[in-house]
């Protein structure tokens, strides 16, 4: 598996920068166009390691921040008596598959890095060693253990974590971090946030003032910030505590995602709903802004407004949608992966396509441009070069991808992407 970026990489998340010259700013570091990046990681305290991106028993995950990137290696090595041409069989009982030493290490890239450690591969964090996942911030780095969770403060070189708590054994519905037994973990202090066990939560999205929670029934929850309609209940207020969402209660969802200002989920069969702030169309709806500006940009000056277009035409513009809409990435197929960024959307199909749209200004759609589009468009890139797309991550002002090789590179058992 292959992991690629493109978008806002002023301090180098996406690849490192090489020094500037004379005229150039950190925006012409920004990548248009999808990047394999290096998420390789070496230990070079012990006997020199890699853990390499291709290896089937290695799984790599991102995790973003405005600034930095973070890439959570799993080594999952199977006990040396199992007999490794079946261990993956789909047809063998789960009880009877290989069991897997999870040695985690997270690797940072971008401002930073290194904290609160440097050793290894550039920003290897020593003391994430065996972290099962992680969130990331501006401020402060999160790492879930097994038995805990420790925060250290991303502007310090501490030796010890600013703040941890121990895990309970969890007796209900398998969680997703930042969900902990009990409550949640928030980007800033007070870092633990409690959650009423009646919800039955299973996974949490974090917006920038707002969160949006799946229950085991695939009922939705939201809190935080109203102002831009992000919570989905059709008005502006406030919420302090979690409150359902009504207009998409008795449809389970399967999947949540938050951005800035705006919100995504998708439903158990692969519908897409959107709601929130649309200003440079990140919920893929008409928006006025954006077509004001596209205007601008192609030269019409005053010949026309916005209003004019508007008026001649039939065409309803969205800037806040206060309730969930329905939204047709595309009708050929269904939505299996999404993420937001602050002011732009992605989405996987299950045909392994990427669509992106929204804001585009460092190029964060992958289109080869810094256009924003307030229309899910595929991203062309994957499928040129022969590749599916497995799951999607958006930072901030970015996108990550990691996409596999299409047939015949794929084994028929394991489906294991051998190397390129």
């Amino acid at each position: 598996m292959n992991w690629f970026g493109f978008g806002f990489n002023a301090f180098g998340q996406i690849r490192a920068n090489e020094k500037l010259t004379d005229g150039e700013s950190a925006a012409d570091a920004n990548v248009t166009n999808p990047i394999c990046i290096d998420i390789l990681c070496r230990n070079l305290e012990e006997e020199p390691v890699q853990i390499c991106q291709h290896s089937s028993h290695v799984d790599t995950r991102i995790r973003t921040s405005w600034s930095r990137r973070a890439a959570l290696h799993s080594n999952r090595m199977p006990s040396r008596d199992w007999n490794s041409a079946s261990m993956c069989s789909p047809c063998r009982p789960l009880n009877q598959r290989p069991q897997f030493n999870d040695d985690g290490r997270l690797c940072l890239a971008g401002f930073g890095v290194g904290i609160p450690s440097q050793r290894g591969c550039g920003g290897c964090v020593e003391e994430s060693r065996g972290c099962q996942d992680a969130h990331i911030s501006e401020g402060y780095l999160a790492l879930s253990f097994t038995d805990r969770v420790e925060c250290w403060n991303s502007e310090r070189n501490e030796k010890k974590p600013g703040w941890s708590m121990e895990i309970p054994d969890n007796t209900g519905p398998s969680l997703a971090f930042p969900l902990v037994p009990g409550g949640y973990i928030a980007s800033n202090p007070p870092f633990y946030r409690p959650l009423s066990p009646q919800l039955l939560a299973v996974s949490l999205a974090l917006g920038t003032e707002h969160a949006v929670l799946l229950t085991a029934s695939g009922d939705i929850y939201t809190w935080g910030s109203g102002s831009h309609g992000q919570l989905g209940h059709g008005d502006l207020s406030p919420q302090e505590e979690p409150r359902a969402m009504e207009a998409l209660l008795g449809m389970p969802m399967s999947t949540v995602a938050a951005g800035g200002w705006h919100s995504v989920c998708t439903s158990a069969g692969g519908d897409l709903y959107v709601w929130g702030w649309n200003e440079s169309g990140q919920l893929g709806l008409p928006s006025r802004a954006l077509r004001g500006e596209q205007q601008k940009s192609q030269g019409t000056g005053g010949a026309s407004t916005c209003k004019d277009q508007e008026e001649g035409s039939n065409e309803v513009f969205i800037s806040i949608q206060a309730f969930p809409a329905l939204v047709d990435v595309t009708q050929s197929c269904e939505v299996s992966k999404i993420s937001c960024g602050s002011r732009h959307t992605a989405a996987v199909t299950s045909t392994g396509d990427l669509y992106t749209w929204g804001w585009g200004e460092y190029g964060q759609l992958g289109q080869g441009t810094v256009s924003s589009s307030d229309e899910p468009r595929r991203v062309e890139f994957f499928k040129d070069q022969g590749l599916r797309v497995v799951d999607v991550v958006c930072g901030p002002w970015n996108t990550f991808v990691s996409a596999i090789k299409k047939d015949p590179s794929l084994h028929p058992d394991t489906n294991i992407l051998y190397p390129l």
